[in-house]
């Protein structure tokens, strides 16, 4: 049988090109919703109250995109909302007034309109749709955002946000109910309850039937915006508050797909999940609630750190530009790859994809700095390791100190505030560390080349000939300056590396564009030696359209 020829993910056939072939099964599964439903998904009475309160002037409005169809209808709604509540407040004000009065009521009509708030709809996002876009609202001067769908409830660096997570109807209780008595036939078993946000309404109802049938131990986990929280934006037992080792006892039952990197955090973390599925085009209403296959997920991403253990160069994506802190994430993640020897860039990317990526063929892995939900990609189109920055920290340790228990987590805020007291801790400790580094400068300087250790890849066996380019010398600084001989001894060590510098400080990326890329840009063929030669430049003609003239008089043509 012919095997058919497929083109490549990063490539597209030249009989495809015009053709939009990506699936519109969210958009077309939706079905459109009436007046009165469009009220109650959208809260549009909660947010005119909340604009109405702080006294916004200009919101913007975010849809994710399955739900821009809708955009125009939430628009109206609460600006027909707005302007509502503004004239009857305006006639509560002229009751009783006398005609002045009204005269001067009437004069400050066109000052009142252009103060009424105005609304704004943000066509695309930014970054991930569960992030708050900061940006495109600043292209407005927004005073707050109202953010619809789901939202990762990151904290947001400059604007105040108003989420609105469009509550989704699921009126079959009592099938959760019994595929929960199915799950746990111990009535003594803690089980913690929780569901997707647009589902969190349900779970009251369905944690009061369940204590009717005698369930004792059972919590239903409330809202709570931390996503550094043991259950991330969610709350705890009573009882892990005081030793959350304790979590591990409790079991989860979810309604509805958790992210994926909800559902590794939460596997770290307790005993088991079941997750009870909502779309019934997927999953058959008569089929139980599934055992939340982690493992295998929580394997590759071990997979992929262990990959990116002896990789030299990194790509730190800032994947977005709304999320508190974000900047110092950055800064730590570089401080930690140069503390290992190793080189990193830093690229600014809107919505990450393989082919984005594959650009920068020099790269050897790439850390997301995004919000805990969007900063984890698991596709296999990626050519190289893309990790968090908790990945990161465990895959830049020695072999002897890369212990991985199995806890994983996507929120970096708790890696900066376990970082205070480690520098804290660094800083104590300099002094007596740069003593004994002095101690034995002269000793370690003879043998500091050979001194480090072959490293291998652990998954390929293969050597890796240069895995911490940027790794410091063992010699200080300060004994090299006080020796001018040993100084110039230490530089010619460090040019036999054969590493290329960029403004004082070795640069792998420039190391790699010189000896290994083929193509480097316009221009780059200029050596290139034809064989025939080429003709001889002349003088052509000269002048407008209508007519050129030639340089030896003939006139016009």
């Amino acid at each position: 049988m012919a095997v058919e020829n497929v083109a490549p993910a990063l490539s597209t056939s030249s009989t495809h090109i015009f053709e939009d072939n990506r699936s519109t099964s969210s958009a077309t599964e939706r079905p459109t919703l009436s007046n009165e439903q469009l009220q109650i998904t959208y809260e549009i009475q909660r947010t005119i109250s909340e604009i109405k309160k702080e006294k916004y002037k200009r919101i913007a409005l975010q849809f994710p995109d399955d739900m821009l169809r809708d955009a125009a209808r939430v628009f109206e709604a609460l600006r027909n909302g707005l302007v509502a509540d503004a004239e009857n407040g305006k006639t509560s004000r002229t009751n009783g007034v006398d005609d002045e009065s009204l005269q001067q009521t009437q004069g400050l009509k066109d000052s009142e309109r252009s103060s009424e708030p105005r609304l704004y709809i943000l066509g695309d996002t930014s970054y991930g749709a569960c992030c708050v876009d900061e940006v495109a609202a600043e292209h407005v001067n927004a005073d707050a955002v109202v953010h619809y769908g789901r939202a990762c409830l990151s904290p947001t660096a400059r604007l105040p946000v108003i989420y609105v997570f469009t509550v989704q109807p699921l009126r079959n209780i009592p099938k959760i109910v019994e595929d929960f008595e199915n799950a746990y036939n111990d009535k003594a078993q803690k089980v913690i309850l929780m569901a997707d946000l647009p589902y969190q309404h349900v779970l009251h109802d369905v944690a009061m039937a369940l204590s009717s049938r005698r369930y004792s131990n059972i919590h239903e986990a409330e809202l709570k915006s931390d996503p550094s929280s043991a259950l991330p934006n969610r709350t705890i037992p009573a009882e892990v508050l005081s030793d959350m080792s304790k979590l591990n006892e409790w079991q989860i039952f979810h309604i509805s797909d958790p992210p994926e990197s909800l559902l590794l955090t939460l596997s770290s973390r307790v005993a088991s999940i079941y997750i009870h599925p909502t779309h019934s085009s997927i999953y058959p209403q008569t089929q139980k609630p599934l055992v939340a296959p982690a493992a295998r997920a929580l394997n590759r991403r071990y997979a992929l750190l262990t990959a990116a253990s002896t990789v030299s160069v990194f790509g730190i994506l800032i994947n977005t530009l709304s999320v508190r802190n974000y900047l110092h994430m950055v800064d730590h993640v570089k401080n930690h790859i140069s503390a290992a020897g190793k080189k990193s860039y830093t690229f600014v990317v809107g919505k990450v994809n393989a082919a984005k990526v594959a650009n920068f063929s020099e790269i050897g892995a790439w850390v997301v700095i995004g919000c805990w939900e969007s900063s984890l990609f698991n596709s296999k189109d990626f050519w190289k390791p893309v990790i968090t920055p908790f990945e990161l920290e465990t895959a830049l340790k020695e072999d002897h100190q890369r212990v991985w228990n199995g806890d994983w987590s996507s929120d970096y805020q708790k890696l900066l505030d376990l970082a205070v007291p480690d520098a804290a801790a660094r800083t104590t400790n300099g002094d007596a560390a740069q003593h004994d580094a002095s101690d034995d400068a002269d000793r370690e300087y003879d043998s500091e080349p050979e001194s480090a250790p072959p490293e291998f890849d652990l998954r390929t066996g293969r050597y890796v000939s240069r895995p911490r380019p940027l790794r410091p010398s063992s010699v200080s600084a300060l004994d090299i300056g006080s020796d001018p001989g040993r100084q110039s001894n230490a530089l010619l060590r460090r040019a036999g590396g054969d590493l290329a510098v960029m403004g004082g400080v070795p640069s792998p990326g420039a190391e790699f564009l010189h000896n290994r890329r083929t193509w480097k840009g316009l221009g780059s063929d200029f050596e290139i030696a034809y064989e025939e030669r080429g003709a001889l430049i002349e003088e052509g003609r000269d002048g407008i359209a209508r007519g050129y003239v030639h340089r030896d008089g003939a006139g016009k043509v």
